[in-house]
């Protein structure tokens, strides 16, 4: 039989704020956390905006040559897994250390290290490059470096799938904890490429903007990069229960599909979007219609939101119009592969709450992206059960369903 699992803590690090609940005020209130890039100049660039992080202090978390030494995803990640033990209440000792595992996705890893050593490289030789240059680099590391600092021994891994790599995290382990693999997760995703091959990559595809975040909007002509890190605490129910652990709200669908169509673009009509939320319709064994809010992926590109809005149409069908859609990258930005991971800790929120998040910038309505996108301003509403999508390039999809608790 499989393990019901429950969420029990939260741990944000964003461009509107650090911890979940200056995270959720900010987010409530429609406040925008993109600017002018301050990490470089940025003047050469097609796009000089950034939904940067601020007021980070990595030594808060680190001691203090781990906190000079690491590169900016690990610490992202580094401290949103310590805010979500910290608000779960959990302690790892040696009696559940393996019992308790981490997976913690990137889709892009240390990009930042990346540079800097390829810069040595060219100036100066491979005799003056860091040896810590592939360990800081590559993508696992967050998940690595998480586990060693917190003594977590249980299934370790990290999922790569571009923007849908924290959505992709959470599901494989929702996935673990119900077959019995582990009976607690440090889940979700970090990324941190606000640097300039970062921001000049997806200028050159031109997949930015420099007109704001403005999904579903008529107007949007591309994403706003952003970066940051989520981390949930999933547990085992009878785990939770026995150590009185506070419960959020319970995960009970995960669906995940390929496009098999182009490395960027999505599929036409949103074809792998919809397998994907059918997927975790039927995982978690509800009709359409009960589900009543879609955290969207929602990117401010033309072709994304398109196909998400026809997809949504064609999933749930004479229900798309009652639907309440929301996309948090109107104010946060695209945090790439930590994106689904913090977008998926505004939908419990949403559940606890009884607040659905706006999607500010929201101007010029769109035919072709007619339906409910919650425009402007939060709405009051009771929402019991709720889906998160993500789509990442590759054609990778991810939804996530989550419900209230109820013992």
């Amino acid at each position: 039989m499989l393990k019901r699992v429950v969420i029990t803590g939260l741990g944000v690090v964003s461009p509107i704020g650090i911890g979940k609940e200056t995270f959720w005020q900010n987010l409530i209130a429609g406040k925008s956390g993109v600017g002018p890039i301050t990490h470089f100049d940025a003047t050469a660039y097609s796009s000089q905006i950034a939904a940067e992080v601020k007021d980070f202090n990595p030594g808060d978390y680190l001691d203090k040559k781990e906190a000079r030494r690491l590169v900016r995803f690990i610490q992202f990640a580094v401290a949103a897994s310590q805010l979500a033990v910290k608000d779960a209440a959990l302690t790892i000792n040696s009696d559940n250390a393996t019992e308790i595992g981490v997976l913690i996705g990137s889709g892009i890893g240390g990009l930042q290290m990346l540079e800097e050593q390829c810069k040595i490289l060219l100036e100066k030789g491979p005799d003056k490059m860091s040896p810590f240059t592939v360990p800081y680099m590559i993508a696992d590391m967050a998940a690595g470096f998480v586990s060693i600092l917190l003594g977590a021994k249980g299934p370790n891994s990290c999922v790569v799938t571009a923007c849908a790599s924290g959505s992709h995290s959470i599901g494989e382990a929702f996935r673990l904890i119900q077959r019995g693999y582990a009976q607690a997760m440090i889940a979700g995703g970090t990324e941190a490429c606000i640097t300039p091959l970062g921001v000049g990559s997806f200028c050159a595809a031109r997949a930015l903007t420099n007109n704001g975040s403005r999904p579903f909007d008529k107007k949007r002509d591309g994403f706003v990069i952003g970066e940051g890190a989520g981390t949930v605490i999933l547990e085992e129910l009878e785990r939770a229960q026995n150590r009185g652990a506070p419960i959020y709200a319970e995960i009970v669908g995960y669906g995940m599909s390929g496009d098999a169509y182009h490395i960027t673009a999505p599929a036409p009509g949103g074809d792998g979007a919809v397998r994907s939320m059918r997927a975790a319709l039927k995982d978690a064994e509800l009709p359409p219609e009960k589900i009543e809010y879609i955290n969207a992926h929602g990117t401010s590109t033309e072709l994304n939101d398109k196909f998400e809005t026809l997809a949504i149409k064609t999933t749930f069908g004479d229900h798309a119009p009652q639907l309440a859609i929301s996309s948090n990258k109107s104010m946060i930005g695209h945090l790439l592969g930590a994106s689904g991971a913090v977008e998926f800790i505004a939908t419990v929120k949403t559940l606890t709450e009884g607040i659905i998040p706006p999607t500010i910038n929201y101007e010029t309505p769109d035919p072709e992206c007619d339906l409910d996108y919650v425009p402007n301003q939060a709405r009051k509403r009771s929402v019991t059960i709720a889906m998160s999508n993500s789509f990442g390039f590759g054609g990778h999809n991810a939804t996530l369903i989550a419900t209230k608790y109820q013992p």
